[in-house]
């Protein structure tokens, strides 16, 4: 397939299958909740302190890298129930990576929480 050949319209097909890849993952995967709960939490404590640009910056990455970790995550475990349905252990190994690259990855988002929110909690705490 010439990519550069692509209508309009199946460009914009293309566009719909990846928002409903996305919305899949939104709606069945619980931990996508949970970061959804995360960065509301986030966006209220950058808007309390308000934070710099740069600042939200940092905090927007952190926030889509964990998405994008979780989207993969989740393409990785669909692909690998398809290929092995029954039990096996590179199966089982292959969803644990893939889980520890979202560990990972949560936890850069922790510490950019920590280096970003850290003097603005300080500043506020007495002396």
């Amino acid at each position: 397939m010439d990519l550069r050949k692509l209508k309009p319209a199946e460009r914009f097909k293309s566009f719909r299958c990846a928002l409903r890849g996305v919305m899949h993952v939104f709606r069945t995967q619980p931990n996508t909740w949970i970061m959804t709960l995360a960065t509301t939490v986030v966006v209220a404590a950058g808007c309390f302190f308000h934070v710099d640009r740069i600042e939200w910056a940092l905090l927007a990455t952190a926030i889509f890298l964990v998405v994008v970790a979780e989207t993969f995550n989740t393409a990785i475990e669909s692909l690998t129930d398809l290929a092995s349905p029954e039990r096996h252990p590179l199966a089982g190994q292959t969803k644990d990576v893939a889980a520890g690259a979202v560990l990972l990855t949560i936890l850069f988002a922790l510490l950019t929480a920590i280096l970003v929110f850290g003097p603005h909690v300080f500043a506020y705490l007495p002396c």
